[in-house]
């Protein structure tokens, strides 16, 4: 009904999710023994802990192995047949600059409020940027070229969540941070990386471009509040 607020019960069937709540549960312990307690407050020694929890983010440069944007694009330089694996599983795509921009205000928060701001945050895209696999590699498909095809890959894979979404109205109101790029533009700027690489063009050049494309914009949007 919602996306996953931060205040939500840690979980995870898997090793590789529940890794994740156990990294939030042993913060959270460490924080509150030991950063944020009465006798450190009371030496006015408090130092700001927080957790940061990222949507499922993509961009230029990532080749890890059995993720869906360095798949696609592997599959897209050889000329084959891009095979996805759960077309319908929906996850809150974004920019991995978006989360860097919000850890970024988070850590100056920290600085300036640590016992304020010592807390769990999420930064995820807006709603209607949580889509299914398929919607992806069609679009990033059809960003490459007109003959690009895909299929369903029906082997049997390891359990994955249907859907996976976060709430990130906290750090909205709190941290005055909200997505930058929307998943369309985000798509088109992922395309743009892997075609200059896969044309021989010098990425790192277009690597800073972006960030300072994305920066531009980050601050022409908190100059308009």
């Amino acid at each position: 009904v919602w996306g996953y607020r931060e205040n939500e019960p840690m979980g995870g069937r898997d090793p590789y999710s529940n890794s994740k709540g156990c990294a939030e549960l042993v913060t959270h312990a460490f924080r509150q023994s030991y950063f944020l307690n009465d006798t450190r407050r009371a030496q006015g020694a408090v130092v700001g802990v927080a957790t940061a929890r990222a949507g499922n983010v993509i961009g230029g440069g990532d080749w890890a192995a059995n993720r869906l944007v360095p798949d696609i694009f592997r599959s897209l330089f050889a000329g084959e047949t891009v095979a996805i694996r759960q077309p319908n599983a929906i996850r809150p795509w974004q920019h991995v600059l978006e989360p860097l921009s919000g850890y970024l205000a988070l850590a100056e928060k920290l600085y300036t409020g640590p016992q304020t701001f010592a807390e769990a945050w999420n930064f995820g895209p807006d709603a209607a940027d949580a889509r299914p696999v398929q919607w992806i590699v069609e679009q990033l498909t059809r960003n490459w070229s007109t003959d690009a095809e895909w299929r369903v890959d029906g082997d049997t894979h390891p359990h994955e969540a249907h859907y996976l979404k976060l709430d990130s109205s906290k750090a909205h109101a709190l941290l005055s941070w909200s997505p930058t790029w929307n998943l369309a533009e985000t798509l088109h700027r992922v395309t743009e990386w892997y075609r200059a690489f896969h044309d021989g063009e010098n990425v790192r050049d277009l690597t800073l471009q972006q960030i300072d494309q994305f920066s531009a914009r980050v601050k022409g949007l908190q100059g308009a509040y």
